[in-house]
């Protein structure tokens, strides 16, 4: 099964601060930083539903391959409420993207603050602008990966359509879940690179509020959340489709 796992990044809760006191430009990028996690909170509360309803997708995707064709009245209803979470599944996607947005938004703020980092703190200067390099990357993977699990979904959608149709062929809906399988392979590709910078960020601004004297303790964000799509579909299939061409021609 392929696996969603997004992460999320760091929140610093301030204990001291030393050099930073009396420095608005620093004191101004943390709080950019930190209003940017907040406004990711969103992004992070869609992963576990998200979950939940690729699960339940997943189990009636796999009672509708355990029909025949003279179950097709069941294949139909299964399909629309399968089709149904397709759309619930959109939304929380939506969401997820809304959160992200409105965290770089804020996180762009930081761009013409970096320039005013006192020139005595070179190292701090060097990371600030290493950290949003690397969060850019970050975003710009977010959209690779947005695209591509919106691309799924349009597949999956399609999928459920198909499955309605009593005269749908085996080489029409192989073909359908060969694209959508291609489709998840990419959501996968793009979510490790998307996951990778995140983990760069991460350790980028612990380092630049190590070099801004910054003393603060950090919240993990929450459990990778792991969602499983349609993987298996075609080895699923592969075991089916005999059986549902056979029963089509009785």
């Amino acid at each position: 099964m392929h696996q969603r796992m997004l992460m999320g990044v760091l929140t610093a809760v301030v204990l001291f601060l030393t050099a930073c006191t009396g420095s608005s430009a620093q004191e101004e990028i943390y709080d950019h930083l930190e209003k940017a996690v907040t406004l990711e909170e969103t992004f992070r509360e869609q992963q576990k539903p998200l979950v939940q309803l690729e699960n339940k997708e997943q189990e009636l995707y796999n009672q509708i391959i355990d029909l025949s064709m003279n179950e097709f009245d069941k294949i139909k209803e299964l399909s629309k409420e399968a089709a149904g979470i397709v759309e619930q599944r959109q939304e929380k996607l939506k969401l997820e993207k809304e959160s992200i947005e409105s965290a770089k938004e804020e996180f762009d703020q930081i761009k013409p603050l970096i320039d005013d980092i006192k020139e005595e703190n070179q190292e701090a200067k060097e990371k600030a602008e290493q950290l949003y390099e690397t969060m850019q990357k970050r975003y710009d993977a977010y959209q690779k990966l947005y695209a591509s699990y919106e691309e799924a979904l349009k597949l999956d959608s399609e999928l459920y359509q198909m499955l309605q149709k009593e005269d749908l062929t085996e080489e029409e809906l192989q073909k359908q879940i060969e694209a959508i399988n291609e489709s998840y392979n990419q959501v996968l590709e793009a979510n490790e690179e998307f996951n990778q910078y995140t983990e760069e960020y991460n350790q980028l601004k612990k380092e630049f509020y190590q070099a801004l004297d910054i003393e603060v303790t950090y919240e993990e964000p929450a459990e990778k959340q792991e969602t499983e799509s349609k993987d298996e579909k075609s080895e699923d299939q592969s075991n089916k489709d005999d059986e549902k061409s056979s029963d089509s021609n009785e």
